[in-house]
């Protein structure tokens, strides 16, 4: 009965590809089997160098980085996030968490991962939006690694407006003051996976990564759904 239910509300409101709005056959879910064999996957491990890293170096001490697809200015990656971060899409995060989480979860270098620590929204954009779209992304991760899931690290304390459009030194100085630490939370780890939805220049990473660097003896890492290549 529950199956011809679903049949039936499928026919009078169709699921459809965030890709391409296809219309999604059975057994298909976010994206269609076409769309799901496009979408450009960067190979990226923590094993080996890669260019996530090199954004970094110089800037600030991370361990290791890497981001699960490449982000360009058409394609379905981003049709994804667009739908993720403007259209109440958060199931999107959860479909991108389950995937690169498959692929992270023997990764030997994440083993020792604490906690995985969204890159936080501030509160008026969470009001506003009603979630952090990297948010499940990240719990999906931690699951994955089995790892902790703390969103009561960093708080955002500045409400900047996108940074899309803004060059490289723009991006530095509208972040290097927008996060803190909450130090009425826990700060018992050794090793921080700090996760995003896109990698640009790195600015947003780096500032929240000069944060956590101040509660003392830490490794961080980082991963991302997208990078700009």
């Amino acid at each position: 009965m529950a199956k011809i239910l679903n049949d039936i509300n499928n026919i009078l409101l169709p699921l459809v590809c965030f890709g391409c709005n296809a219309q999604l056959s059975r057994g298909e879910s976010i994206l269609c089997t076409v769309c799901r064999h496009e979408l450009p996957l960067t190979d990226y491990n923590y094993a080996d160098e890669n260019p996530v890293d090199l954004i970094f170096y110089g800037r600030i001490p991370i361990k290791k980085a890497a981001s699960f697809v490449f982000f360009t200015k058409n394609g379905v990656v981003k049709n994804l996030l667009h739908h993720l971060k403007y259209k109440n899409q958060e199931q999107i995060g959860v479909f991108f968490g389950d995937w690169c989480g498959s692929f992270l979860e023997n990764e030997e270098m994440l083993q020792n991962v604490d906690v995985v620590i969204p890159v936080p929204l501030h509160p008026k954009k969470i009001k506003k939006r009603g979630y952090n779209q990297v948010a499940l992304f990240a719990k999906n991760i931690a699951a994955s690694i089995k790892a902790d899931y703390r969103d009561d690290v960093l708080t955002k304390i500045i409400n900047t407006k996108t940074q899309t459009k803004k060059d490289r030194q723009l991006r530095w100085e509208n972040t290097k003051e927008v996060f803190q630490l909450n130090t009425s939370s826990k700060m018992d780890f050794n090793h921080v996976l700090l996760v995003d939805d896109v990698i640009t220049t790195g600015a947003t990473i780096e500032a929240c990564a000069k944060k956590l660097h101040q509660i003392g003896n830490i490794d961080i890492s980082v991963l991302s759904i997208a990078v700009v290549p």
